[in-house]
C-alpha cells in the first residue's frame, strides 16, 4: 500500500456491486493485519474477525442484514466482532459498553481503508440482527458482531457523497490572546 492516506480516504466509497472475481487470500490477510494495527484501549485488542467465503453463510449474513443481498454477492464477507468482557477485564462497564466498540470501530475503519488502497470495494453494514449473525457464524457468547464488510472488486463506481463543510462541524477552543 503506497497510496497517500488522505487520497485513499477521498477515494473510499460504499460499494454494493462486485465483480465475479476472487480476492486473493494474501490480500484478505493484509486487510485483517491492517485492522489489528488500530489504536485500542490498554492495548487489549478486543476484536475478532471472521472471514466468510462459504456461499450459504454469506447468504445467512445477508438475511441477517435485512436481506441486503449485496452482502452475499461479494466473494468475501468479513465480520468484525468485539469481545466486551475482554475490555471489561481492565475497564469494567466502560470497557464493555464503550471502549470495545470504539476499538473495533477503529479496526473496522482500518480494514475499510486498506481495502480501498488494494483496489477493493466494501460497504460498512451496521444494520443487522445480532442474534442472526451470531447464529450464522456460531459465535461464542463473549463475541458481539459490530460490522459486516462484503469485500470484492468493485463492479460500480459511485459518485462521492456530499460532505458537510468543515466550518459546520468544527469548533476551535483556543487560549485568548494576551
Amino acid at each position: 500500500m503506497t497510496r497517500d492516506v488522505l487520497e485513499t480516504m477521498r477515494e473510499r466509497r460504499s460499494i454494493r456491486r462486485y465483480k465475479d472475481q476472487p480476492v486473493p487470500d494474501d490480500i484478505v490477510r493484509q486487510l485483517i493485519e491492517a485492522a489489528t494495527l488500530a489504536p485500542n484501549a490498554g492495548n487489549l485488542q478486543p476484536w475478532h474477525f471472521f472471514v466468510v467465503k462459504d456461499k450459504k453463510v454469506r447468504w445467512d449474513l445477508a438475511k441477517a442484514a435485512g436481506r441486503q443481498n449485496f452482502v452475499a454477492e461479494a466473494p468475501v464477507v468479513i465480520v468484525v466482532c468485539a469481545d466486551p468482557a475482554h475490555s471489561a477485564s481492565r475497564y469494567r462497564s466502560r470497557g464493555a459498553e464503550l471502549y470495545c466498540l470504539q476499538d473495533t470501530a477503529a479496526a473496522a475503519q482500518n480494514l475499510f481503508l486498506a481495502a480501498t488502497a488494494f483496489g477493493l470495494g466494501t460497504c460498512w453494514v451496521g444494520a443487522f440482527d445480532e442474534k442472526l449473525v451470531s447464529m450464522a457464524l456460531n459465535l461464542k457468547e463473549n463475541l458481539r458482531p459490530v460490522a459486516i464488510f462484503p469485500v470484492g472488486y468493485p463492479a460500480e463506481n459511485p459518485r462521492p457523497s456530499a460532505r458537510r463543510p468543515v466550518e459546520q462541524v468544527l469548533t476551535i477552543i483556543d487560549t485568548p490572546a494576551q
